[in-house]
């Protein structure tokens, strides 16, 4: 695996040749820019004083919002993902910004963007 399971404590270990390593495998992104961000964002989660779980759910917001009726009614961004993004970039995280943080709410389902009617909507 590239990047050892995305271990924190591992990744952030990385060094130059890992970085080399990781450059030249065909089977991830190969963006220096987001390679490094990745191994900064690992030193950034061991460096929380807090749990991330914690710090990401405490963005989620409460209570939930009203059912979309249509793709159109679902954002890209919100307030609680913008003040996200904000908050992991004062701890030293990078490349998440408010769009990208709206994408992980939405993946671990702090949010519920299933359109009103809709079979999995729960």
């Amino acid at each position: 695996m590239a990047f050892a399971g995305f271990d924190p404590a591992v990744v952030a270990a990385f060094d130059v040749d890992d970085e080399a390593r990781l450059l030249a495998d065909a089977g991830i992104v190969r963006n220096r820019a987001k390679v490094a961000a990745t191994i900064a964002n690992a030193r950034a989660v061991l460096d929380l004083d807090e749990s991330l779980t914690d710090l990401l759910w405490s963005f989620a917001p409460d209570p939930p919002g009203p059912a979309p009726r249509s793709t159109a009614d679902v954002p890209a961004v919100t307030p609680e993902s913008t003040a996200m993004a904000k908050a992991l970039g004062r701890k030293g995280f990078r490349f998440v910004g408010p769009t990208t943080a709206y994408a992980l709410m939405q993946a671990t389902g702090m949010v519920n963007d299933h359109l009103a009617g809709c079979a999995f909507r729960g």
